[in-house]
């Protein structure tokens, strides 16, 4: 009776176990009513408000702790004289960051512009869920601290974020969740900048998101509802301010314009360029405490000396814009050994320009989290003023107006560094108002972006991605042979022969193939070579040369072998070069892993392209 109560017992278990397993989450259950109750045109809108609304909430939050960790550590420093504390606070905001990542975070969230552009073409846009906040908080301890960078890349990461994982969270396809990645990214933009247009140019030039009819409305609507609240939170004042009333633009300063355009472009040539060799040192170094102790040493007396380069540098920017005398641009120097030495205001400067890209290479380097909007933003207002400085006062005559040159130095840095002239002239002119500058801007931006474009091809945040041949660009037969993957493409069903094989051996496997190649590989699986059915149809019915032959008299060499690490225009040019229709894949040792057919990549081309392009 016992047995037979304690069997009853584990069927009802069982029984309510199975129960439990066939209800479905609450995940499902959400997914089951969209999919039943809103079309999925409609239910992207939807989110793309979702996405904006939550991007700009966490913009101003990020906003909001820099600047309270900066007023707390530095709102009693002295203007008139050197202060040591600016020895200690970048160095214990770095160590903080670097804890903060390695023992909570446990990833890698540096980078947040390329991270997003790996994720689109090499990861189905399906970003991590930690980037919903990680860069956030590590990017305001690492800035609020004096880190040389900006908050606009962790932003961008965050936003991003969260486009990839709520459509993730719906199960929607790879090309709405590259949709929602744009909407998370533009948000972002329009978030921290209040700065709707250049977050929908951004996402269209930067990330390379196509523009179409069906990504138009969802990036419009991620744009506008972030700038809408932030507007709620910050009022409706543009981040700098800027009056032009009385500063028009001077045609006859169009030539000087253009100059100007063309130092920013070498500027941002030796920013890129000085940005990269700097992290090529920080990457000799495997242990992460000598990176923090050589990236803290040299951001620390960097901002030591010249305190302008403490966080984001935003003030320095407002100071530059706002003031009119010599007096007003002397509070640049403020808190430095040259505070009070009036005419040493354009050799602080030039010292700006030098050392910036060595602090903010210094903070990501050392192990702090941060971007390079800020750094751009800031160089471009330094090179621009001292620019139009100079020339004033070499002749006065010309009457160049400093704030001018400034606001289209800003333009054409940014435009420059990131090889995006529309978001550099959009961005500058809604962050500051200055919507009379149109002209002297777009000058500026595309003469900085042709004058790099001529030494890099590719901005700071895709070269790392073009050099492994993983950046998706508006050339859609580049990206969809990006999006393609080798192991995609790769045919196993093969049948394999030895060496020693014997021709009666051979035909045996032939007669069990559905294939007319047989690969040839020894013991250790290495591949030595190829038998083409072609070349030994007139031997295989002849028994009495059946042990004649052998495997190894028969095979013929290989034109050309594919790693199975190659990229696929890789694949593709190997192709073109042997002319052949099949070539084998091997891995870093040799060894023989299948084949590749021009129909198979021709086939899974025309899936991708197919699915890329769908509106």
């Amino acid at each position: 009776m016992m047995l037979v109560l304690e069997t009853a017992k584990k069927h009802m278990k069982s029984k309510n176990k199975k129960r439990k397993k066939e209800q479905p989450s609450l995940q499902d259950r959400l997914v089951e009513w969209r999919e039943n109750k809103v079309s999925e045109n409609k239910f992207i809108l939807v989110l793309s408000f979702v996405v904006g609304v939550l991007t700009a909430i966490i913009a101003y939050i990020l906003k909001l702790l820099i600047h309270n960790i900066q007023h707390f550590l530095t709102h009693s420093f002295h203007a008139d004289k050197a202060n040591w504390l600016y020895l200690v606070f970048p160095v214990v905001g770095i160590l903080l960051t670097m804890y903060f990542i390695k023992y909570i975070v446990r990833d890698d969230i540096g980078h947040g512009v390329t991270k997003i552009l790996y994720a689109i073409s090499r990861n189905k846009a399906r970003i991590k869920m930690h980037n919903t906040w990680s860069s956030v908080l590590a990017s305001s301890i690492t800035i609020g601290f004096g880190g040389s960078v900006g908050a606009e890349s962790p932003i961008v990461l965050t936003g991003s974020a969260i486009g990839s994982n709520l459509g993730n969270f719906f199960r929607l396809n790879q090309r709405t969740l590259m949709l929602l990645v744009g909407c998370g990214a533009s948000a972002a933009i329009s978030g921290i900048f209040k700065a709707p247009i250049a977050g929908l140019v951004f996402t269209l030039e930067v990330l390379m998101i196509d523009l179409t009819m069906a990504s138009l409305m969802p990036l419009l609507i991620a744009a506008v509802s972030a700038s809408v609240v932030s507007y709620l939170f910050e009022g409706q004042k543009a981040m700098f301010e800027f009056h032009s009333a009385d500063v028009f633009f001077n045609l006859h300063h169009i030539p000087y314009v253009i100059l100007l355009g063309v130092l920013c472009g070498l500027a941002s040539l030796y920013f890129t360029r000085a940005m990269n060799w700097s992290e090529s040192i920080f990457r000799k170094f495997d242990n992460p405490y000598k990176k923090w102790m050589l990236g803290g040493l040299v951001l620390s007396v960097l901002i030591f000396l010249f305190p302008a380069l403490y966080g984001e540098g935003y003030n320095s920017i407002s100071i530059l814009l706002d003031g009119t005398t010599q007096t007003d641009w002397n509070k640049v120097m403020e808190g430095s050994f040259f505070a009070g030495h009036s005419n040493l205001l354009l050799l602080y400067l030039l010292f700006i320009i030098l050392f910036k890209v060595f602090a903010s290479s210094a903070t990501n380097g050392g192990g702090g989290c941060g971007g390079l909007f800020a750094p751009s933003l800031f160089l471009g207002a330094v090179v621009g003023f001292s620019y139009s400085n100079f020339v004033n006062n070499i002749t006065s005559a010309l009457g160049l107006h400093e704030k001018n040159f400034a606001l289209a130095g800003m333009a054409g840095v940014m435009s420059a560094v990131m090889h995006a002239p529309l978001t550099g002239v959009f961005l500058i002119a809604e962050l500051t108002g200055g919507y009379s500058l149109f002209v002297p801007l777009m000058i500026t931006s595309v003469s900085a972006y042709l004058t790099i474009l001529a030494f890099e091809r590719h901005s700071i945040y895709s070269m790392r991605l073009a050099q492994k041949g993983e950046l998706l660009t508006h050339n859609k037969d580049q990206s969809v042979l990006t999006l393609m993957k080798m192991e995609n493409v790769v045919e196993t069903n093969f049948k394999t022969v030895k060496p020693e094989m014997d021709l009666g051996q051979l035909v045996k496997v032939i007669s069990e193939s559905h294939r007319n190649i047989f690969p040839v590989i020894d013991d250790e699986g290495v591949l030595k070579g190829v038998v083409y059915l072609d070349d030994i149809r007139n031997l295989m019915f002849r028994q009495e040369l059946y042990h004649r032959f052998d495997v190894q008299r028969l095979m013929t060499t290989i034109p050309a072998t594919l790693l199975n690490t190659d990229r696929m225009d890789v694949v593709m040019k190997r192709f073109d070069d042997t002319k052949a229709w099949n070539l084998p894949v091997v891995d870093s040792v040799g060894k023989y892993l299948g084949f590749v057919s021009k129909s198979k990549i021709f086939n899974t081309y025309r899936q991708v392209l197919v699915h890329f392009s769908d509106e």
